[in-house]
């Protein structure tokens, strides 16, 4: 027996693939969390780039931000440093509304740059 709407049936199985497909696109890559807290460091303070310090409290940072929760005993806050590096990669899968940028999916962080900022923030 045919659907009533094939038309309709096909494009939301299409649909459903291309969202499986994109959100396994995003997903992030298995990385080497030993990185340098120091380059970690100034890429959280760096305007241009990470930025954390425009919307979060860094305890030392200068000028920082009050949008999003402080950076402090993050090692209490999270498990592991790969549950840290997910946040910071894309804080939508926890939270579809965050107004934090998903650094690492959209590649604004390169993969390097997101460990030593994990490296850093895990030391918080």
């Amino acid at each position: 027996m045919l659907s009533p709407h094939p038309v309709r049936a096909s494009a939301l199985a299409l649909g459903l693939g291309l969202s499986t497909l994109a959100a396994i696109a995003a997903d992030m890559p298995q990385l080497d969390f030993n990185g340098d807290a120091a380059a970690g460091k100034a890429i959280v303070n760096d305007r241009g780039k990470g930025n954390c310090v425009a919307c979060h409290l860094i305890v030392g940072a200068e000028s920082p931000g009050a949008i999003g929760p402080a950076l402090v005993t993050m090692q209490t806050r999270y498990p592991s440093k790969e549950a840290l590096a997910r946040q910071i990669w894309d804080a939508t899968v926890k939270a579809p509304e965050a107004a934090m940028p998903p650094f690492g999916k959209h590649e604004i962080l390169t993969n390097q740059e997101l460990i030593d900022v994990v490296e850093y923030i895990w030391s918080l």
